[in-house]
């Protein structure tokens, strides 16, 4: 039983992450020969300011 988490970006619609649960659900399926059923995925919204790519903050990007 695969359990993905995925951290983004607050802001993403439920349908942004229906879509992607779908996407990611069939390529598990597809790859580990998994059922669908077995697949559960975990969304983290993250704010910018907590999340920082070489030293700077995303909130602070330009």
């Amino acid at each position: 039983m695969p359990t993905l988490n995925v951290q983004l970006f607050e802001g993403r619609s439920d349908e942004e992450k229906r879509q992607y649960a779908e996407a990611l659900t069939e390529a598990s399926v597809k790859v580990l020969g998994c059922d669908a059923s077995a697949v559960d995925i975990l969304f983290q919204d993250v704010k910018k300011s907590d999340w920082a790519t070489g030293g700077v903050l995303w909130s602070d990007a330009k």
